[in-house]
């Protein structure tokens, strides 16, 4: 099948595959940077293991996402045979959630394992954190799967209404009543949105008190402690975090308001700007781990 492409169509493609590649570079260089450490000492730290599943997820949404923007635009009837559109909503769905929950275990972990409260339940976690990261990732990834398996089911019922539309667009610009089909996967993706950023939020309170609380007591008492050091550099990781967090956040709400506005520059914005973070954060998290920042910097 031929393409129609507009140079705006064109143009946003050359961007969006800019971004998409240097993602994937960035994700795969701190995969197969971990996978080597795990090879040569036969076992990650709980904080490895949480960077190697977030980096395989945000690799793997990368991928899903891009391939989908690319026949959206070039090839949008592609999308229209037979399960092709729900395979690439699920897939698409799944990794980004697990994206979401990863994230949200790296700000949680981070607390835990730094931050110093008394409280009792705080002190078993702290012990605990190491047994209870498997069981994290392993909710995560029912979490992540049964939203996925939601959202093909959603994709399914305008996909069997309309599969003999001839639409030269994005299958979001086609003419089916989006609100009526596609209000519960923005619900659905809304709530992971909103659960996982609440866990960031409290987590970076939490730290940042923690760490507040600490220098006091270190300014008090006159004296140095290393620790000090660990608290500020998660706190720089989390904070970073929190604001790219929450941008990302606000553009899902514009998305839901700008994605059935056909041609929409405000939509296009906000894709480029979350293929950026999926990029950028991965790399801030390289350059907070000593090691990771050595490889890299020894790289290039």
């Amino acid at each position: 099948q031929q393409s129609n492409v507009t140079s705006y169509g064109a143009t946003a493609v050359a961007i969006i595959s800019l971004e998409a590649f240097a993602g994937m570079w960035i994700n795969a260089f701190l995969v197969c940077v971990l996978c080597i450490f795990w090879v040569k000492k036969k076992a990650l730290n709980s904080n490895e293991k949480i960077l190697l599943l977030l980096g395989c997820s945000r690799f793997c949404s990368l991928c899903i996402s891009w391939t989908y923007s690319f026949l959206s635009i070039i090839y949008p009837n592609y999308l229209y045979v037979h399960t092709v559109l729900q395979l690439a909503v699920f897939f698409q769905t799944f990794f980004n959630n697990c994206n979401l929950w990863f994230s949200a275990c790296l700000c949680v972990f981070y607390c835990i394992k730094i931050a110093n409260f008394r409280n009792r339940f705080f002190i078993y976690l702290k012990v605990k954190i190491d047994r209870i990261v498997p069981w994290l990732f392993l909710g995560s990834g029912i979490l992540a799967l049964a939203i996925g398996i939601l959202a093909y089911d959603i994709a399914a019922k305008p996909h069997c209404n309309n599969r003999n539309s001839t639409a030269q667009g994005n299958f979001w610009r086609t003419n089916i009543k989006m609100d009526k089909h596609f209000f519960p996967s923005f619900f659905l993706v809304g709530f992971g949105y909103a659960a996982s950023f609440m866990a960031v939020i409290f987590s970076a309170v939490f730290l940042l008190f923690s760490l507040w609380r600490h220098k006091r007591k270190m300014q008090t008492n006159s004296m140095k402690n290393l620790n000090m050091e660990a608290h500020i550099r998660a706190m720089k990781s989390i904070l970073s975090f929190l604001v790219m967090y929450s941008i990302n956040f606000v553009c899902l709400v514009l998305e839901m308001v700008y994605v059935t506005r056909t041609g929409s520059h405000m939509a296009f914005l906000i894709v480029v700007f979350q293929y950026t973070f999926l990029g950028v954060h991965s790399l801030i998290l390289i350059f907070s781990n000593p090691k990771l920042e050595k490889t890299l910097l020894r790289i290039l």
